[in-house]
């Protein structure tokens, strides 16, 4: 069993930015594709971005690309989501998760964190 721990949120202004952090327990990690999810107050949780364990591919929802970064250190068994120009829409606990499935989605997850809360003030 793969645990899973976010940090990196927190309150940060709109046009601002912070990096999130996904880090896990087992040396297994690299072996899975990691994808990072969100859930706003009152809304479903929603895909952010996806790589690949291989990290030669990445996937992006169309409402963050070109702000948000999605990276990973294998050696480290960490993952990482660069935020930037953050607006309040951003609002949300993120959530990373890791599953042997390409493509990836919030059913087909095999180890989910607890998430890490970030709020944008406007």
């Amino acid at each position: 069993q793969v645990q899973l721990v976010e940090s990196g949120g927190g309150l940060v202004q709109a046009g601002g930015s912070l990096r999130l952090s996904c880090a896990a327990s087992e040396r297994t990690f690299s072996d899975y594709n990691m994808g990072w999810f969100r859930q706003a107050p009152g809304k479903e949780r929603e895909f952010v971005a996806a790589i690949s364990w291989s990290t030669t591919t990445t996937a992006y929802a169309d409402s963050v690309k070109g702000r948000f970064t999605i990276s990973r250190d294998n050696a480290k068994n960490t993952g990482y989501l660069q935020l930037n120009s953050l607006t309040p829409e951003d609002t949300a606990v993120y959530y990373c998760a890791v599953t042997y499935a390409w493509p990836i989605n919030s059913g087909g997850m095999k180890y989910w964190g607890k998430g890490t809360l970030v709020t944008v003030s406007s």
